[in-house]
């Protein structure tokens, strides 16, 4: 049967993961395929930022040391033996890129060898990467199921309460009374940064904001059920429905219905500010916003979510920035915690410590779509005379 490409892809990550880094000829040898095709597999797991390219070689992510190459530096009194944990992300791109970041550098800290494997949002897959990773030896695993629907925790969700290894959800929350909300998880505040954005956009004087957000990702649906929850608690009301947006790649004439809607509201007075989740939307509208006559921040005061390139837009966007690098750390930390008691308690009958749901706040990053004083600016401000 023919090899596919993501497991050639899998074999390539096993290969760098053990060495640290490797020349492209010697990958193709190993793998039995030309180095053409090594080069562009390179490439692909590059531009996913799963591998690092350095003059012909190839190195796992963090400056060649491999997140699964043994790591001499223990935790004191623990011996010789390396830890193994294991990590199931939906991707290792955009949001996740710095949650999988804070767990390696949390793992390497604590002497342990971290894994990883990718769903590519495929939430019917998870439970068999899961499997691939304890076939690999890991001892615990920190899981971000593949969920896309507000069904999947129901649907594809079950599994994971029955694994036989510690495990803590990161960035997920399981449907209250079923078994995943008994898990450990460590997730961003998503109803506390909607309500940061919210009420910074009061505070300038805004009329309530109204909410542009996608629906099909777990963070979309929570900032949607943020947004609810920030209006009940400062007693307002939306005047108009979320504006449901879509990617403008997959979807140009729902991107386009999305931006039609808010050009209308803004241009009949029914809103002077909006929160958009997620950045890369966020900067496509403000372009076709100024296009169709509406500018950035004179006739709407904008915030995004996310804040992964917000910075970067032409008109630097105010973002809510989820606290995506604590919440691998905490997560990483909290199983090393987890399987570290379960192995100096044995089997002598030491109490389990309570579960935990860490909840972590995002932060507001003020720039200039919301038309007040960047965070920078008021620094400034701050210390002079």
């Amino acid at each position: 049967m023919r090899e596919s490409a993501a497991e050639r892809h899998d074999r390539l990550l096993e290969l760098v993961r053990g060495r640290g880094s490797a020349r492209v000829s010697e990958l193709a040898a190993q793998l039995g395929v030309s180095p053409v095709t090594v080069r562009r597999d390179v490439e692909f797991l590059a531009n996913e930022g799963r591998l690092d390219r350095v003059h012909g070689s190839v190195s796992w992510p963090g400056g060649g040391e491999g997140v699964g190459q043994a790591t001499q530096a223990q935790a004191p009194g623990q011996g010789s033996r390396e830890l193994v944990i294991g990590m199931l992300a939906p991707n290792a791109t955009y949001y996740f890129a710095e949650v999988i970041r804070g767990a390696h550098e949390a793992a390497a800290a604590a002497g342990a060898r971290l894994i990883l494997r990718i769903s590519d949002y495929r939430p019917q897959e998870d439970a068999g990467r899961a499997a691939g990773l304890l076939a690999a030896g890991a001892e615990g695993l920190l899981i971000a199921p593949g969920w896309k629907e507000p069904d999947d925790p129901v649907e594809h969700g079950a599994w994971i309460a029955g694994l036989p290894v510690p495990t803590v959800l990161l960035e997920r929350r399981g449907v209250p009374g079923r078994e995943l909300d008994d898990l450990d998880r460590v997730c961003s505040d998503h109803s506390h940064g909607v309500l940061l954005a919210v009420r910074h956009l009061l505070g300038l004087g805004h009329t309530t904001p109204l909410l542009v957000a996608r629906a099909d990702s777990p963070t979309a649906i929570a900032v949607r059920a943020g947004y609810r929850y920030a209006l009940d608690a400062l007693g307002l009301k939306s005047p108009l429905p979320v504006i449901g947006s879509v990617s403008a790649e997959a979807d140009p004439g729902g991107f386009e219905q999305a931006v039609q809607a808010l050009r209308t509201a803004v241009l009949a007075g029914q809103a002077t500010a909006a929160l958009v989740h997620n950045d890369v939307d966020a900067i496509r509208i403000v372009q076709r916003l100024a296009e169709l006559g509406v500018r950035v921040p004179e006739d709407l005061a904008l915030v995004a979510y996310d804040d992964e390139v917000a910075a970067l837009a032409d008109i630097p966007l105010t973002a809510v920035a989820p606290p995506k690098h604590e919440v691998g750390r905490y997560a990483a930390e909290l199983l090393i915690e987890r399987l570290r008691a379960a192995s100096a308690g044995g089997s002598g009958g030491t109490e389990v410590a309570p579960r935990r749901h860490v909840d972590l706040l995002p932060r507001l990053r003020v720039r200039a779509s919301c038309g007040a004083p960047s965070d920078t600016l008021r620094s400034a401000m701050s210390v002079q005379p």
